[in-house]
This record gives C-alpha cells, structure tokens and sequence, in this order.
C-alpha cells in the first residue's frame, strides 16, 4: 500500500494563485517573492517601461484586483510589471520602475497598516529623501473594501497623496481615483465590472507611462 502525501492546507491558495496567474498570462517566478509579467513583445528591453504593482491582501479580494491590474498594464505592447507583496518590495524594485501601482484593502477608512509601512519604508528604509527618488515617476491606487461606503476612496486619496508627497504624476481609471471594488453585502468577493475597472486601471498606467518616457527621452 502507498502512502499518499497531499499538500498541506496553506499551500492550496498558492496554488489557487498561480492558477489565476496563469490565466491573464503571468510567468510566475515565485510563490513566496512575488511574479513578473512581460508584454506580448517579450522580456524587459530598453525601449520598455517597468511597472510596479504592488499590494497587501488577507482575503484574497485585494490580490485579485492587483492581477488584473497586472493584466491591464501587459496589454501594452513593452511593458514589463512586476507583482509583488508590500512587504517584498526591495529598493531595486522600487527605484527601477517607471510607474508604481498600489493597492490596499480598507481598514477603518484608510489603507491597511502594512501599505502604511511600506510608504514609511520608502525614507526609513530606501531613503528616497532628499533627492525625490521618486520624482516623475507615474503612480495610482485601487482599493477594496466590504461596503459601498466603507472609505475606498479615502484609501485611495491616501495612497495617492504619499505619491504626491514624493513628487510623482498620478493617473486614475476605472474610478474618480482608481479602480475599486465592494466585497460584502449584495456584492461578495470581485465581480467582472471591478476586474475590469482594475484592467483599465493597468492600461492607463502603462500608456501614460510611455507617454512620460518618450517626453523625458526628448
């Protein structure tokens, strides 16, 4: 008789993940260090831009939102996004990408204390001040929360003002402010009008994104 060995229950959602990842064409580099996408044209090349999309989530709702984001921004051609967790986020990361995506699902009206920390972490710990590390490069937020009106947008305003605060150029699609999503009540988890929005959101970034780089190369 043989002894069966089936994953342990923790690993069924990294598996569930890289499904997802697989679906919008991702090439997973790592369950635990984050995800790289390349554009239909390929790998990074210096003619592409580097987008950093980058998110907390416990449900998985927030998660969803960043892989269609993700899915958005690799629909334009020389685009090459990198997904990765806020707490993985290293300073090569950060200071190599033309453009930064952040999402956060709400806490108290406001963005979750790990997205917090990694904004704190762009001084204490990356040092982007005094010489605006940051400055021009192009930035936007999406968001998730429980309710219609449980403080997305003033999530979203958050992320936006640290952007602001460093100097970068801020887009929005898919909303007012970025692309969001109601994940109780009437409205469970993400449906295909928010993962839309969170495409678009992509989109536009990447597109404003070359936008910039081809005005900065002139």
């Amino acid at each position: 008789m043989h002894n069966i060995v089936l994953p342990h229950p923790a690993d069924y959602e990294s598996i569930r993940r890289w499904q997802r990842l697989l679906a919008v064409g991702l090439t997973c580099v790592s369950l635990t260090s984050g995800c790289v996408a390349s554009s239909r044209a390929g790998d990074a090349s210096p003619s592409s831009i580097k987008i950093l999309v980058t998110y907390h989530s416990l449900a998985g709702n927030t998660e969803r939102m960043a892989e269609a984001v993700v899915a958005g921004a690799q629909s334009v051609a020389r685009s090459h996004v990198v997904l990765k967790r806020v707490g993985q986020v290293t300073a090569d990361d950060l200071f190599s990408a033309d453009a930064v995506v952040v999402g956060s699902p709400v806490y108290w009206s406001n963005m979750a204390g790990e997205v917090k920390t990694f904004f704190d972490n762009w001084q204490f710990k990356f040092g982007v001040f005094p010489e605006f590390k940051m400055k021009n490069k192009v930035g936007a937020a999406f968001a998730t929360g429980g309710q219609v009106s449980s403080g997305k947008e003033v999530t979203m305003l958050t992320i936006l003002a640290a952007m602001l605060g460093n100097q970068m150029i801020v887009v929005s699609d898919g909303g007012a402010f970025g692309a969001s999503a109601t994940t109780e009540g009437d409205s469970p988890g993400i449906d295909d009008r928010e993962l839309a929005d969170a495409r678009a959101l992509g989109r536009r970034v990447a597109e404003v994104t070359k936008l910039v780089r081809a005005r900065s190369s002139h």
